[in-house]
């Protein structure tokens, strides 16, 4: 169980990590390849890059040094949240291959938050 949480979080680190800093690094680049990041401000990607290469590094980092290791379920939570939230907006617009997509990073965050938290806790 611990090899296959360790998957979800490096996957999905990877994920939000790379999608967190083309959001906040290269915004048009983000504007060209995400078409809903048109239609929202440059406070609101900003924001939401952030927050994914934080619970990115959240993921990982208590994890592996063993410092702090209760964040690590809590980014993981964080991103669920973020997950739920980008498939209500992604539904009102009618987009449902990204609502696919919110689901299932969305599913592997709440693995990962609840396999950390209840199931194999980190110490």
């Amino acid at each position: 169980m611990d090899i296959a949480l360790w998957i979800a979080q490096v996957l999905a680190a990877l994920m939000f990590g790379f999608h967190g800093t083309t959001l906040v690094f290269r915004m048009e680049r983000a504007r060209s390849q995400f078409p809903w990041a048109k239609d929202v401000s440059d406070v609101l990607l900003r924001f939401i890059g952030t927050a994914e290469i934080l619970a990115a590094a959240g993921l990982i980092l208590p994890a592996l040094t063993r410092v702090l290791p209760w964040l690590t379920p809590l980014a993981a939570g964080g991103l669920v949240v973020l997950m739920i939230l980008a498939a209500l907006f992604h539904i009102t617009r009618g987009e449902w291959p990204n609502v696919a997509f919110n689901v299932v990073l969305g599913v592997v965050a709440a693995f990962v938050a609840y396999g950390r938290s209840v199931v194999l806790p980190l110490t």
